[in-house]
């Protein structure tokens, strides 16, 4: 029998480890295999056409990324629950996820009105995410959605403007009265201040309501989803004053699913959300001017300054409404107006 020495033991253990780390490696995907994927059901408030944007390439991602380890399975607007009814159904676990706003999916919390187009909280995009990052309403909601079981609110980000696409010329604030509006309930009790009448529809009908004529127009988004969902097939023109820089939205999730997933899943979803978030930044950007200059399909009108502003005073007076409902409220609405404050003082590009 042939003495092995020191060098002859290290080298051929050296090769022995590596064959037994080689071996666990290649059966490493046999054992995953063997273990079911976690699984989610998400609901986003969008159709199918807006989700392609909104929300499906984040998913898409994720499952991606995920590696077999997880899997969530994207579900559109009303698809499996009416949006009215979302907050409930994650809060029992019929879904395990949601991409919306707070007013839509009726969040019973005090900060659920702030959600979709708080009137004339935001100019411009990129206001949503500052709020939330760094004048601490992050922290704020944070605080609310503690105090609801069976929910957790996961993050905030900003979507499109709040415009007029309509049938007939909208050109002074008069033109607003009797318009049966498709809208978001905040910015529907808001503008029923100016004569507008509020309907409530689901998503995937609203074009058929168009073209039946039940409604005269929508305030749902800005120009780039007129286009990408098809409301500028069935509409006319489109007013450029908004009642709303950008749709403040959220990604929510139920707790309990939350809570079960390892950290580095949690890790990977958020990591998304905010791929999510970017995304759409530059999309609603790029969307907002170009269909404007080269779209086609819509005229565009325009209500005089002066006149405007009557809307965003009343917007104002709104605020206190809304801050005199709770503590709490009254603290955000604070910060709205501090932050216009900034903006304005700060000057171009924050504010003209």
């Amino acid at each position: 029998m042939k003495k092995m020495n020191k060098r002859d033991f290290l080298t051929k253990a050296g090769i022995g480890a590596g064959a037994a780390a080689a071996a666990a490696t290649i059966g490493a995907p046999y054992v995953h295999a063997k273990n079911k994927p976690i699984k989610w059901r998400l609901q986003t408030y969008a159709g199918a056409s807006l989700a392609e944007h909104v929300i499906k390439p984040s998913i898409d991602a994720f499952n991606k990324a995920a590696n077999g380890e997880m899997i969530i399975e994207l579900y559109t607007a009303d698809q499996l629950v009416p949006t009215g009814e979302l907050f409930r159904a994650m809060q029992r676990g019929t879904i395990d996820a949601v991409q919306s706003d707070d007013d839509s999916i009726a969040a019973p919390v005090d900060v659920g009105v702030f959600g979709a187009y708080f009137p004339f909280a935001s100019r411009y995009s990129l206001d949503v995410p500052t709020l939330f990052n760094h004048y601490g309403l992050n922290e704020i909601w944070e605080e609310a959605y503690s105090e609801v079981e069976g929910v957790k609110w996961l993050s905030a980000g900003a979507w499109d403007p709040c415009n007029f696409t309509t049938k007939e010329p909208i050109r002074s604030v008069k033109d607003l009265e009797g318009k049966r509006i498709f809208t978001f309930p905040t910015g529907g009790r808001f503008l029923k201040k100016f004569g507008v009448v509020p309907v409530t529809l689901p998503w995937e009908d609203v074009e058929v309501a168009m073209q039946t004529g039940e409604l005269d127009g929508i305030a749902w988004s800005g120009i780039t989803e007129a286009y990408t969902v098809g409301w500028a097939d069935v509409n006319n023109y489109y007013l450029t004053n908004n009642i709303s820089g950008a749709w403040s939205g959220s990604y929510f999730a139920n707790e309990d699913r939350w809570n079960e997933l390892p950290e580095h899943l949690q890790t990977l979803f958020k990591l998304c959300m905010d791929s999510s978030h970017y995304y759409r930044q530059h999309w609603y950007w790029w969307g907002e001017a170009h269909y404007r200059t080269t779209g086609g399909k819509l005229e565009l009108t325009t209500i005089p300054e002066n006149e405007w502003k009557t809307i965003e005073d009343a917007a104002y007076e709104y605020w206190d409404e809304i801050a005199a409902k709770s503590e709490r409220s009254a603290k955000i609405v604070k910060i709205l107006k501090d932050y216009a404050v900034t903006m304005q003082k700060a000057g171009a590009p924050y504010r003209y």
